[in-house]
């Protein structure tokens, strides 16, 4: 198992589908993960530090989780099977650790909202990892069609996120509920 850090969200330039880049902690293998638009918004909302006038779903879960006197303490990548990825969120409460199957999307919303870590199997990593030798900008570069996700114009993105629609995603999705 390997420690994961949320590199950025993007959208695959051909399908239009958001795509959430996890990157290894130690080295330069990306992994990257097709996502919902609900999910890739509460992602991006989080990473860009917005703060919305009411509780987005994930800020409601994250909200609940502490009023149980529980913390998120990490998320795994679990496995890829039949692609889709499968996620697991680990809480503790009164010392006893409680894993709970989720979807990979929501596990990592919840991490950056609970400031849990989040890791990746091994498995999953050798299966669909793709490493770089080159800079991060050229890997994003590869993954995305941008030298940074910085690059990204946010407009864009929302006008992406505004104008597509649910049969955008009927096929080609890795993670479906």
């Amino acid at each position: 198992m390997r420690e994961m850090t949320v590199y950025g969200v993007s959208f695959d330039l051909i399908g239009k589908q958001p795509i959430v880049l996890l990157k290894t902690q130690d080295g330069n293998t990306f992994l990257p993960i097709w996502i919902g638009q609900p999910e890739a918004a509460a992602i991006l909302a989080k990473l860009q530090g917005s703060d919305p006038p009411r509780p987005m779903t994930h800020d409601l879960a994250a909200t609940i989780v502490t009023s149980l006197d529980a913390e998120i303490r990490r998320v795994t990548v679990t496995e890829l099977r039949e692609n889709t990825f499968h996620a697991r969120i680990t809480l503790v409460q009164g010392g006893a650790e409680i894993d709970i199957d989720s979807r990979t999307s929501d596990a990592i919303a919840l991490a950056l909202r609970a400031d849990a870590k989040i890791f990746a199997a091994d498995e999953v990593i050798e299966e669909s990892g793709v490493e770089f030798e080159g800079d991060e900008g050229e890997a994003s570069r590869h993954l995305t069609g941008h030298d940074s996700l910085a690059d990204l114009d946010p407009a864009e993105f929302r006008r992406f996120l505004d104008t597509v629609t649910p049969e955008d995603f009927a096929t080609g999705t890795d993670e479906e509920e």
